[in-house]
């Protein structure tokens, strides 16, 4: 189970990439006092958690619903989760283009924090290692997420602007072989569900 929940928690990590958002939660709280600052990150990672979790547990209902399955998902949020990578890689980062807000809840908690590769990679680790395991990792991951971003002027000091950016950018890219990864065996369980009358 911990070799599950740790397998969890990376693919989660990468796709959540709290390090990368480091210099736009900078930006966006830079005028404000500590107390609103912590308000605001606080009601942030609230929300965000309660969107991830929401998908979480919801996922599978709205496959039904949709008359989808499992290997589906896989292989079109390893698409999404390929082309965000990919967007983070060569340009600017896909977070950073969709953000139009200017506090709180847009953008930080959506898209910035709980994102389509968040929400993706959490769906998809339910169907891989079931709800437990996946909550456990998701808390872990927001509690890691809350404290970088509660001392996030220390963290940049420390690693430097260009450090964040590489930071990002090797996060992307290991995004972008989990999505390859998760295309693959979306096309396999396809292809095992076709041959045995299923698909």
């Amino acid at each position: 189970m911990l070799g599950q929940l740790g397998l969890a928690f990376v693919a989660l990590f990468v796709a959540l990439d709290i390090i990368g958002t480091l210099p736009m939660y900078i930006s966006i709280t830079s005028g404000m006092e500590r107390l609103e600052r912590r308000k605001t990150l606080n009601t942030s990672l609230l929300v965000a958690f309660s969107v991830a979790v929401v998908f979480l547990f919801m996922g599978q209902a709205i496959f039904r619903w949709l008359g989808i399955t499992i290997a589906d998902f896989r292989i079109a949020g390893g698409i999404v989760l390929l082309l965000i990578s990919l967007a983070d890689l060569v340009g600017t980062p896909e977070v950073e283009r969709r953000a139009t807000g200017s506090t709180g809840i847009v953008p930080l908690a959506v898209p910035l924090i709980s994102g389509p590769g968040v929400l993706t990679t959490t769906i998809l680790q339910a169907g891989t290692y079931g709800y437990v395991i996946t909550l456990a990792a998701l808390l872990l991951n927001f509690l890691l997420a809350w404290l970088t971003l509660q001392n996030s002027e220390k963290v940049t000091r420390v690693i430097g602007k260009d450090g964040t950016v590489v930071v990002s950018k090797i996060a992307a890219l290991l995004l972008a072989a989990i999505a390859v990864a998760m295309i693959r065996s979306g096309v396999f369980d396809s292809v095992r569900a076709f041959q045995l009358g299923t698909g």
